[in-house]
């Protein structure tokens, strides 16, 4: 699961899984184990996004194909159930959120459900639900006060973990919440250095250049 984990928390959070997502370890306690197909269906998820446009499709296909594989081999696979959410999050995304993605985000939202059913503490489906609720519009069942629960609740988990912190402060940002937004900006800025994370590094300096400084 560490090389899974390691991809997970790279900053692509949002509709998909974003996740997000910083440094390569090993699996959390509360992590689910998975099988080798929803390792497998995940690793492929993620994947998908070094893609170029005109094959990514294809990729998040097969991709949904190998978790459905993974959840139909043994349903209470809670790593096949957010491979599944993964992958349709992230072809969702690369297909634009809409009306007419109803259905979708049903399947979204009963795949992400599930999977934290099945394992309550797993930070990535914790991170990724946070991110989907705090992005979906309202009307499509968006809900930015439990997005911003989901968040801190996969923190909780993973103090360490850069892509929700980062998420979690352009909410909070985005609610003119600057004090918040800032205190978060600025403990993704510590953690990203220590781990040497450039992408992240620079994520974070450019959420606090937006914040601002502190009022006088």
């Amino acid at each position: 699961m560490g090389g899974v984990r390691a991809q997970s928390r790279r900053g692509r959070q949002r509709v998909a899984v974003m996740v997000c997502w910083g440094v390569i370890g090993g699996a959390w306690a509360a992590d689910p184990p998975g099988t080798p197909q929803s390792r497998a269906a995940v690793a492929a998820c993620y994947d998908s996004a070094a893609q170029p446009p005109a094959r990514r499709a294809a990729a998040l296909e097969r991709a949904l194909q190998a978790a459905e594989r993974a959840v139909a081999a043994d349903e209470h696979d809670a790593l096949g159930h957010f491979a599944v959410f993964c992958t349709l999050g992230e072809r969702m995304q690369l297909d634009g959120v809409s009306l007419t993605a109803l259905t979708g985000v049903r399947r979204l939202r009963r795949e992400i459900d599930r999977t934290l059913e099945l394992a309550p503490e797993f930070a990535d489906a914790l991170a990724g639900k946070g991110a989907l609720l705090s992005d979906l519009p309202r009307l499509l069942g968006g809900d930015v006060a439990e997005g911003e629960q989901l968040l801190r609740r996969a923190l909780a988990v993973d103090p360490d973990y850069l892509g929700p912190r980062l998420r979690l402060a352009e909410l909070l940002l985005d609610q003119d919440r600057r004090d918040d937004a800032r205190r978060e900006a600025q403990t993704a800025l510590t953690v990203a250095l220590r781990k040497q994370s450039t992408d992240d590094v620079a994520a974070a300096r450019k959420l606090l250049v937006r914040v601002g400084p502190p009022a006088p």
